[in-house]
C-alpha cells in the first residue's frame, strides 16, 4: 500500500514530473490527430477512386477489343457468378478532344481517355452517376441534352457545393440562345454581303464580271445549330476538362460562407470534336462531333481532367468495332461489381485462371491504382515512425527526471530499506510512478486529440485568421472540410505505446534505486 501512496505523493508534489506528462500528452494527441486526418484523406480518396472504377475490370490487351460481350459475361458468371452482382460492357480508347474558346474561336486540343458506356447499366456497376451535375442523370443516366435543372452548387455531394454560374443557362436553353445568336450573325453576314455587292455593282463597267467577295475570299462557313434537327451524340466530361483558370473563393451574400467558384469554358450545350483511332489494323484516325450533355466531378484530378464518356453504340459504330465473322459488336472491357462482402481478389484470380493472360487482363480497382495507394500508405507509415520519435523524446525526458528523483531521494530510499523495504519494493515504486505518468499523459492526450478533431474546422478557421492565409484551401485540396476518421484500434495502440514507453523509461532509474545499499544511502 505504501508504494501507491508514495507514487501519488510524488505525482502531486514533484511538479517537474508534469513536463513528462505534457510531453506524453502532446505525443499522443499529435499521433491521434495526424492518423485521423490521414485516414480521412485516404478513405475519401479511395472512395472517389472506387466510385469511378469498378470492383473488377476484365479487359482485352488490344484496343481492337473482343466480340460478343454477352458470351464473355456468361463465362464469367459460370466461374464466379455467386460473387458477382452486376456487369456492364465498355469501350476504352485514348482520344483527343478539341473545342473552341474565346471571341475568335481559337481551337484548343487536349488528350483524354474516352469511354463508351451503356447508360442503363453503368450506374449499377460504378458510382460515376452520383458525381453528375444534373440531378436526373444521377438516377437515370441519359446522353440526351436535358432541359435546365443543373445543380449550380456542384454534384450535391459536398456540404456547401461549388457555385458554377455558367450552369444556370446550360442545356437546351443555352443551345437555343446560341442558335438565336448565330442567326443574328448570319443575318449580319448576309446584309454585309448585299452591301458589298451593291457597292461593287455601282462601280464596275459593263465588261466586268460581278465580284463576289465571299467567293473570291472563302472563309470557313459558320455552322448554325438547329435544335429540331441536331443529331450529335451526347458526351459527358470531367470538370477538369471544362474549367479554365484557377478556382477562387467568393462569399455567399445569403449565408456569408466562402464558396469555391469554377470558371467553365465548356457547359452542357457546347459542341466538341473527338479524334480517336479506329479498330482497323493498322488503325486510322477518325473524328466526329459530340454535344456536351453533362459534367461530372469526382474530386480526383486524374479522372476529372481525363475521362470522357459517350454512348457505347455510337463509339462502336464510329470505330468500326464489329466482328467480321459474326458481325457482333466488340468491346474492350467488362466492368464487374462484386456482391457485398465478396473478396474481389478471389473473383480476379478465378476469372484470370479461365481466360489466357496473353489476351485478357483481369485486375481490381486497387490494382489499377496500386502505385498511388502504396505511396499514400507508405507516407502514412513513415509519418507514424517520425511522430513516434516524439514518444522517444518523452521517454528520455522521463528517464532523466527519474534519475534526478533517485539522486534526490537517496536518503529516503535508505530509510525505506532500513525499515524493511526490499529492492523489489523500491523498484516497484518507480515503475508504478512511471506507469502513473504514462496513464495520466496518455489520457490527457486522448482528450486533447479528440477535442481537436471535433473542432478542427473552427481551429483551421482561427489559424487562417492568425496566419492571414487559408491553412486548408478547398481550391487546393478539393475537399470543403478537413476529412477525419477516428479508428478506435489505432487510438488504442497509440495509448498503449505511450504507456509502454513511459514504463520502460523508468526501468533503469528504478533498477538503480533497487540496488542501493541502505547504509550508504543514509550516509549520503
Amino acid at each position: 500500500m505504501y508504494k501507491f501512496l508514495l507514487c501519488w505523493r510524488y505525482l502531486l508534489t514533484r511538479y517537474i514530473a508534469f513536463a513528462s506528462i505534457i510531453s506524453v500528452m502532446l505525443g499522443v494527441a499529435t499521433m491521434i490527430i495526424v492518423n485521423a486526418v490521414m485516414l480521412g484523406f485516404t478513405s475519401e480518396m479511395q472512395s472517389r477512386i472506387h466510385g469511378i472504377l469498378a470492383d473488377v475490370i476484365f479487359e482485352s490487351n488490344s484496343m481492337s477489343g473482343f466480340p460478343d460481350a454477352d458470351w464473355h459475361m456468361e463465362e464469367i458468371r459460370k466461374v464466379a457468378g455467386d460473387m458477382i452482382e452486376e456487369m456492364t460492357p465498355t469501350v476504352f480508347v485514348p482520344a483527343m478532344l478539341t473545342h473552341r474558346v474565346g471571341a475568335k474561336g481559337e481551337p484548343v486540343s487536349m488528350p483524354v481517355q474516352l469511354f463508351g458506356i451503356d447508360a442503363k447499366t453503368q450506374g449499377k456497376v460504378t458510382e460515376m452517376t452520383k458525381y453528375l451535375q444534373h440531378p436526373e442523370n444521377r438516377t437515370n443516366l441519359s446522353f440526351g441534352l436535358r432541359t435546365g435543372g443543373y445543380d449550380v452548387q456542384g454534384a450535391g455531394i459536398e456540404k456547401g457545393g461549388v457555385y458554377r454560374f455558367e450552369m444556370r443557362t446550360a442545356g437546351w436553353e443555352y443551345r437555343k440562345f446560341i442558335f438565336a445568336e448565330m442567326e443574328k450573325l448570319r443575318q449580319q453576314q448576309d446584309e454585309e454581303q448585299k452591301r458589298l455587292e451593291k457597292q461593287l455593282n455601282a462601280t464596275r463597267t459593263g465588261k466586268e464580271q460581278p465580284f463576289d467577295p465571299f467567293k473570291e475570299t472563302p472563309s470557313e462557313p459558320i455552322r448554325v445549330f438547329d435544335p429540331s434537327t441536331e443529331q450529335h451524340a451526347g458526351l459527358i466530361l470531367g470538370v477538369g476538362l471544362s474549367s479554365y483558370g484557377r478556382r477562387h473563393e467568393q462569399v455567399d451574400p445569403k449565408t456569408g460562407e466562402k464558396m469555391v467558384i469554377d470558371q467553365l469554358s465548356l457547359i452542357p450545350g457546347d459542341d466538341v470534336m473527338l479524334t480517336f483511332p479506329t479498330s482497323n489494323v493498322p488503325p486510322k484516325l477518325h473524328n466526329d462531333s459530340f454535344t456536351v450533355v453533362d459534367i461530372y466531378e469526382s474530386k480526383m484530378v486524374e479522372y476529372d481532367s481525363q475521362f470522357v464518356y459517350v454512348p457505347l453504340e455510337k463509339l462502336q459504330r464510329l470505330r468500326g468495332m464489329y466482328d467480321p465473322v459474326s458481325g457482333k459488336p466488340m468491346v474492350t472491357q467488362i466492368l464487374i461489381k462484386a456482391k457485398p462482402g465478396a473478396d474481389i481478389n478471389i473473383i480476379r484470380d478465378k476469372i484470370q485462371a479461365v481466360f489466357p493472360p496473353s489476351v485478357f487482363r483481369v485486375s481490381t480497382w486497387r490494382d489499377k491504382q496500386e502505385s498511388l495507394l502504396a505511396a499514400v500508405f507508405n507516407e502514412l507509415a513513415i509519418l507514424n515512425v517520425l511522430l513516434f520519435l516524439i514518444f522517444a523524446v518523452a521517454g528520455f525526458g522521463i528517464l532523466a527526471i527519474f534519475y534526478m528523483i533517485v539522486v534526490e531521494k537517496t536518503r529516503d530510499i535508505g530509510i525505506l530499506k532500513s525499515l524493511g523495504a526490499g529492492g523489489g519494493g523500491v523498484m516497484q515504486i518507480f515503475l508504478y510512478y512511471s506507469l502513473l505518468l504514462g496513464i495520466v499523459g496518455a489520457g490527457s492526450g486522448l482528450i486533447l486529440g479528440l477535442a481537436f478533431i471535433r473542432y478542427i474546422k473552427q481551429i483551421a478557421a482561427l489559424l487562417s485568421i492568425i496566419l492571414q492565409h487559408d491553412v486548408f484551401d478547398p481550391a487546393v485540396y478539393s475537399f470543403y472540410e478537413i476529412p477525419t476518421i477516428v479508428e478506435p484500434w489505432t487510438v488504442f495502440w497509440i495509448i498503449c505505446g505511450a504507456i509502454l514507453i513511459a514504463v520502460l523509461s523508468g526501468v533503469l532509474p528504478a533498477a538503480r534505486a533497487a540496488r542501493m545499499h541502505p547504509v550508504e544511502s543514509l550516509r549520503s
